[in-house]
């Protein structure tokens, strides 16, 4: 089985500020990964990725939040989806980009 795209969209909110979702369900588990999901959610604002989601090969599921990485704890892709939503409404409304 190759890897097959699942979910692949930019949303736009304001002038300059978008997110975009890519995911991929994989074989086999990335690197550093426990499920087959391979993916990147990410919130940009004036062309700078301020938040974002991903699960690189070798890294594992984590977290980009500004310049700092956090983990993140990937059960399944309804709550991936959530917790990255909840995420870009607090990003927006804490720095006033509603």
């Amino acid at each position: 089985m190759n890897a097959e795209k699942l979910i692949g969209r930019r949303v736009a909110f304001a002038d300059g500020v978008f997110t975009e979702l890519v995911l991929w369900r994989v074989p086999k588990p990335l690197g550093g990964s426990t499920h087959s999901y391979k993916y990147r959610l990410a919130l940009v604002v004036d062309g700078v990725c301020v938040l974002r989601y991903d699960n690189e090969a070798g890294k594992g599921d984590h977290k980009h939040v500004g310049d700092r990485q956090l983990p993140y704890r990937f059960s399944n892709v309804d709550d991936l989806l959530a917790d990255f939503g909840q995420d870009v409404r607090r990003w927006l409304d804490e720095n006033g980009r509603v």
